[in-house]
Order: structure tokens, then C-alpha cells, then sequence
């Protein structure tokens, strides 16, 4: 669906204003407002099908405004959420902007189809930490309503080429891949990336006076995350070999309810379950989270939940908890408002009108990232980040819910506005300054190995640098990363690349930056705990 590629199938090298590598919420936002500008935009996505990234399976909402809501109170409510970390300055940016812009693109622009009350009033709903319903959803799968509608607007601009089942490998900087030697004197900047076409394994080099990084997030990382399988860290590992500052990296936001059943895959349960009156109980039907939070009980930041959830594990010596919704929302209301997540269930036998749902926490969300200012701006000039992979500072130290998509919207804006200002006085890369990529080996990579090092990542990244950390696992972590990342980049410049390949390489190089962050801040604040 959506947008087709454009691009003649034997080119080598692509030109073109600005090169968006995302296609969510974040990159869909900036390649739209570029392109109705009349700016060439080449789109690049590692996924099969577009729609195929983290907006698409987020599930609870986006923030607008509720009935007696301020500006100040949702800036203070994300702040409380963050810890007390984060840049108030971003987060005014986004309680001014971000309401807005909601109504004057995702509702008046795309039409995205906000779940409404009889009486053609938005239908707002609560989430953990926000005091007040301010939440727009699409029933229980706003953020693919969002992402249908974004890419049917983009499919109305020749101007935009979209480029499905590409892999960014590498940014082109000219300090480090330039044919001219005295490049490596001038300041560090972005002039495209090189892509790789997973369907004939060519290399590509793609040219472009801006880049934008929109790559979403890192939880494919984790043993268990409700990322989708493309939610690697590519745009981190990438921006960081390119010499670009990374900050917050420790802060690592865990999901308190994805779905657990032996065999079974992982998959979010929205917080909107109780928003809506869902309690997180034992196999009993006792409640556990007024001992935890007396005030904000089951709607605690998500923080303080996922910790919860994983203490009263440990000391009941049981492997998850449970989401009764049963006892608190009639049944025909429950299939009414999560549909998706009924669905889903159902296919192993749960009917959550019925049952209890098990659940356990999982890798969610990373509130670090990219540093970037208020237009989106990183350290490397003509190089910006938006959505997940970037850190604007909104966050802190952990998300408050369904500020993620609003984020992306804000800055996928304002970095499309920045580029405009900037793009006429910028010459474009000369394509002869430009080596083609260099093939390494010509052997196919065996899977086996790169599933297994994979594994390895997960499980030590699971086990030692998760929910909670301490000195010695954070060690363990740091040797055995240290060796894989030793191992895979001697494997990486051995054999023919692919997109596992490259994945693998970027898994292990954000594995470290974030355990590296981990080790250095020995302070537990929001979704960075550590016992010792």
C-alpha cells in the first residue's frame, strides 16, 4: 500500500534534496511537509511494506487536549513522569505545538479517524501519569490509523521516492569517506548514506544536501520488547560511528504489560486497558499496585509499574502477573474498546472479557538517543533526528504515555521547516567526492551464526542491563559485548553483506553505548534502577 518506488532499478546512486531513512510518524511527518514544499525527498525504509515500523503497532493514543486542560498541566505531568530530567524548554515546545498541530494535521490534514462520543465530541481517555483525559485514540490502534493515513497523503507527491526493503549501512560523511583528502580538516557533516537493496544486494550511494535520521527505536535488542522486528538501533549505531553526541542513553523504558504465554510471541497491551479501569493482579485477583503507589496506584508512571511488576515476581517466584479486565469493565465494552488486542489474545485462547490476560514487562522505548535541538538539529552539520531515535530532551528519564507519536509529529515538523530555510544555500555533493562502496567477501553469512550472536546480545542485554542493574552484571554485560563486538566486525568485513548482517553489527554497537551509559551513571532515577 502507499507509496511505490520510484527509483530506476540498475542506478547505482540517487540525488536528491533531503533523504528521510524512516517511514513512522517522525520521517512520514518530515518527508510530507518537505514535499509540499516542492522539496525531492527519497524515503528510505528497511521494511517490506512502509507501514511497517513502530507508529503502526502503537496502540494507546496520542496527546491533544483534555476538556480543562492547560498548557502548564501537561508540562508538568511530563516532567513528573521524566524524573524531573527533562529539558523544560522541549517540553513547552511540545505542550504548545503538539495539541495543534494534532488537529491542523492528523485530524484536519490526514483525517486520521479519532474514536468520537455520540455526540461528535473527540473521545479522550486517561493514561498512567497524565491527571486528566487528553488521550486521542483510534479504538486500540491509533498509531496504525495514523500510519495509513500518513502514507496515502504521501503517495499524492511525485516528489517523493519511496524506497521500501533498503538499508541504510553507513551516513556519508566527507571526513571520513571523501575522495578529497582535505575534507578531514572541515567540520563534521552528513551528504546522504550509503543503501543497500536488499533484493539484488547492491550497494547505492544516496546524495542529498540534509539527511534525516527517523529510525525509531532499539528495543529488537531486548529478549522481549514490543518493537517490531525492525527496532534494531540502526540510526544510533550509525549517527555514533559518524561521530554524532548521544546522551540519556541508560534510560531504557520497560513496558509493564506485553503479553506472556510460553511459545507465544511478545505484544503490547496497551496502557489505555487501565486507563479504562484494568487492574494488574495475581492468579488470585489480588491487587498489588496501591502498596507501590498509593496515589496513582495502577496509573503510575511506567516506570514505577514495570518495577513493581517485576519485585512481586521475584517474590512470589512466579514467572508474570495478570491484567484483570473482566472485573472492572463490562464485557461489551471491553471488545468494544480494544479490539485489536482482543484479537490478538483470542488466537491463544485468552478471551479478555473472561480471563485474566498474563503479562510481564518488556523493552518499550528509548528515552535517550541523538541529541538534537529544538529544529531537530544534531552535532553533524546537515544531519537531523527525529521521533525515537533522537533525545529533544521531552522525556527525561522516562515517557510519559502517548507523548511518543506527539513528539514525532512536533519535531518531524519542525526539522521539515528547518531544512527549508537552509536548503537553498546549500551546494549539493559532488558524486565524484564520493567513493562507491567497497565489497568486502563474497560468501553468503551463514544465519546460524548471525541468529546465534543475536540471541547472545538479547539475552545479556535482558539479563544484565535490564529493568533493574547492578555493578557486577553491568561488567559481565560490558566483557562479553566488548568480545561479540570484537567478533562481529571482524565477521562483517569478511563476508557479503545483508541486512541481518548490518543489524547485527548496529544490535551490538548500541548493546555498548547503552550498557556504557548504564555503568557510568550510578544514580537510579526514572527507568534506570540500580540496587547497588
Amino acid at each position: 500500500m502507499g507509496v511505490q518506488s520510484r527509483r530506476p532499478p540498475e542506478s547505482e546512486y540517487l540525488q536528491a534534496d533531503v533523504l528521510v531513512i524512516g517511514c513512522g510518524i517522525a520521517g512520514g511527518i518530515t518527508a510530507l511537509e518537505l514535499a509540499s514544499k516542492g522539496v525531492s525527498v527519497v524515503l528510505v525504509t528497511l521494511a517490506v511494506s512502509p507501514e511497517q515500523t513502530n507508529t503502526f503497532y502503537a496502540q494507546g493514543g496520542v496527546v491533544a487536549t483534555g476538556v480543562e486542560d492547560s498548557r502548564n498541566l501537561l508540562v508538568e505531568d511530563i516532567i513528573r513522569a521524566g524524573a524531573g530530567l527533562s529539558d523544560r524548554k522541549a517540553v513547552e515546545i511540545l505542550a504548545t505545538e503538539g495539541p495543534r498541530l494534532v488537529e491542523e494535521i492528523l485530524v484536519d490534514r490526514l483525517h486520521v479517524p479519532f474514536d468520537r462520543t455520540d455526540n461528535q465530541e473527540f473521545s479522550r481517555v486517561l493514561e498512567a501519569g497524565h491527571s486528566i483525559k487528553r488521550i486521542f485514540h483510534s479504538a486500540d490502534a491509533t498509531g496504525a490509523a495514523i500510519e495509513k493515513a500518513l502514507l496515502r497523503e504521501l503517495n499524492a507527491f511525485p516528489n517523493v521516492t519511496l524506497l521500501p526493503q533498503h538499508t541504510a549501512v553507513d551516513l556519508l560523511t566527507p571526513a571520513h569517506h571523501s575522495l578529497r583528502h582535505q575534507a578531514v580538516y572541515e567540520p563534521l557533516s552528513c551528504v546522504g548514506a550509503y543503501l543497500l537493496d536488499q533484493t539484488t544486494g547492491m550497494v547505492i550511494r544516496c546524495l542529498a544536501k540534509s539527511t534525516v535520521l527517523a529510525t525509531g527505536g532499539l528495543g529488537q535488542i531486548y529478549l522481549r520488547t514490543t518493537n517490531f522486528s525492525g527496532a534494531r538501533g540502526d540510526g544510533l549505531a550509525m549517527s555514533y560511528r559518524a561521530g554524532a553526541r548521544t546522551i540519556n542513553c541508560e534510560f531504557i523504558q520497560f513496558h509493564p504489560t506485553s503479553f506472556f504465554q510460553e511459545g507465544a510471541p511478545c505484544f503490547l497491551i496497551s496502557e489505555t486497558t487501565r486507563g479504562a479501569g484494568g487492574k494488574l493482579v495475581h492468579a488470585d485477583g489480588s491487587t498489588f499496585m496501591e502498596k507501590y503507589d498509593p496515589q496513582w496506584k495502577d496509573l503510575a508512571p511506567r516506570d514505577v509499574v514495570a518495577r513493581s511488576i517485576h519485585k512481586e515476581m521475584l517474590e512470589r517466584n512466579v514467572p508474570n502477573v495478570y491484567l484483570d479486565l473482566r472485573s472492572y469493565i463490562p464485557a461489551s465494552d471491553i471488545k468494544i474498546k480494544f479490539p485489536t488486542i482482543s484479537a490478538q489474545c483470542l488466537n491463544f485462547g485468552i478471551d479478555i472479557s473472561k480471563d485474566l490476560i498474563p503479562v510481564v514487562p518488556a523493552a518499550h522505548y528509548f528515552c535517550g538517543g541523538v541529541w538534537v535541538d529544538e529544529w531537530g538539529r544534531t552535532t553533524v552539520q546537515s544531519l537531523y533526528a527525529v521521533g525515537e531515535v533522537s533525545c529533544t530532551g521531552v522525556h527525561g528519564a522516562n515517557r510519559l504515555a502517548s507523548t511518543s507519536l506527539l513528539e514525532g509529529l512536533v519535531w518531524g515538523k519542525r526539522a521539515a521547516e528547518n531544512i527549508i530555510t537552509t536548503l537553498e544555500k546549500k551546494a549539493a555533493p559532488l558524486l565524484e567526492d564520493v567513493p562507491p562502496w567497497k565489497g568486502t567477501g563474497s560468501e553468503t553469512p551463514d544465519p546460524a551464526l548471525l541468529q546465534q550472536d543475536l540471541t547472545s546480545i538479547k539475552h545479556i542485554m535482558w539479563n544484565y542491563v535490564g529493568l533493574v542493574r547492578t555493578s557486577r552484571r553491568l561488567q559481565r554485560a560490558l566483557r562479553e559485548l566488548r568480545h561479540l563486538e570484537y567478533e562481529i566486525e571482524r565477521f562483517y568485513r569478511a563476508v557479503k553483506l545483508t541486512d541481518t548482517l548490518v543489524g547485527l553489527r548496529n544490535a551490538v554497537r548500541v548493546a555498548l553505548i547503552i550498557t556504557i551509559a548504564a555503568w557510568e551513571d550510578k544514580e537510579s532515577i526514572g527507568c534506570h534502577y540500580r540496587v547497588d
